[in-house]
């Protein structure tokens, strides 16, 4: 579909603002991470584990865009703050798969509780004002069915949340990779 320049520049403009919004409200956010304990990566790692869907450290590294190496010392931390472990796999001991504990999932539903606690510059609009910007918003990232959920599709984690129940394919992995 082609765009026009105006509405081009329109998009532009509305874009501009929610980034500045976004970025002007992060003192809640850091906040929230700081009351737990985490860094903003942390809360990235958190929000790709599953305690149920356990998955390779190549996969990891992969969806958090970075090396091994890296992924290694995110999961070295998520384990010593007791959020994350790591498994053997039974068919290859060289393989771990990471996963989240019960204290893990604790921790990732109450920072996404705050993460999504409104900020106060919302609750200043009108409830009409609430419900257009609701609308238009839902236009652009429907409301996973668990909206208790902030989850992260691990293979395009670096374009932004995936909402719950979206179809996608878990990364494929040869057996003996990390």
């Amino acid at each position: 579909m082609r765009r026009s320049s105006e509405q081009y520049a329109l998009a532009a403009a509305v874009w501009r603002k929610l980034f500045d919004f976004f970025i002007s409200t992060r003192g809640q956010r850091d906040g929230a991470l700081q009351s737990c304990g985490l860094t903003p990566n942390d809360a990235k790692a958190l929000c790709t584990l599953d305690i149920s869907a356990a998955k390779p450290m190549r996969a990891l590294a992969h969806a958090w865009g970075t090396d091994a190496s890296n992924a290694t010392w995110v999961v070295d931390r998520l384990e010593r703050l007791g959020l994350a472990e790591r498994r053997p796999v039974a068919r290859d001991r060289r393989v771990k798969l990471v996963g989240l504990t019960a204290r893990g999932v604790k921790t990732r539903a109450e920072v996404t509780r705050a993460f999504r606690e409104p900020p106060t510059e919302l609750l200043a609009l009108t409830s009409k004002e609430l419900k257009t910007m609701a609308d238009i918003l839902g236009k652009l990232v429907p409301t996973p069915p668990d909206s208790d959920a902030l989850v992260l599709d691990a293979s395009r984690s670096t374009k932004g949340p995936r909402p719950r129940g979206a179809a996608t394919k878990a990364p494929k992995t040869k057996t003996g990779s990390r």
